[in-house]
């Protein structure tokens, strides 16, 4: 995202998303794409991680939020984590679970929280 002409790295506020490698990565990538790719959209800044990225709810200009959709078609999960409270990603999680819509079809999806552990040395 670019704000006054100068590129802004975006955390989406509250969810996570597959990581390279990752079953459904490039579907998640594309599908956010779709939506934001060369949009003007507004961001509610929530915070600043330890990388220095924007952590923020992303509406788009037709006043839906990004970060919402992402996980109502199956393409993130709720960060519990960081977002404890937050009733709607729990029900969008729900639903797109239940629906099994986008990763949710897999049978057994790997959180990315867990993914990004180190991997244990094989003995």
């Amino acid at each position: 995202m670019f704000h006054d002409g100068i590129p802004k790295r975006i955390r989406l506020h509250g969810i996570d998303c597959p990581e390279s490698g990752q079953p459904f990565r490039t579907k998640a990538k594309q599908f956010t794409a779709d939506l934001a790719f060369d949009k003007v959209v507004k961001l509610i800044v929530k915070d600043t991680d330890r990388y220095g990225r924007l952590v923020a709810v992303v509406i788009l200009p037709d006043g839906r939020n990004l970060n919402h959709e992402i996980v109502r078609a199956g393409f993130g999960w709720w960060f519990v984590k960081y977002a404890r409270n937050d009733a709607t990603l729990e029900k969008l999680e729900s639903e797109a679970r239940s629906a099994k819509r986008g990763l949710w079809a897999d049978e057994n999806p790997v959180p990315p929280w867990e993914w990004r552990k180190p991997k244990s040395i094989e003995r």
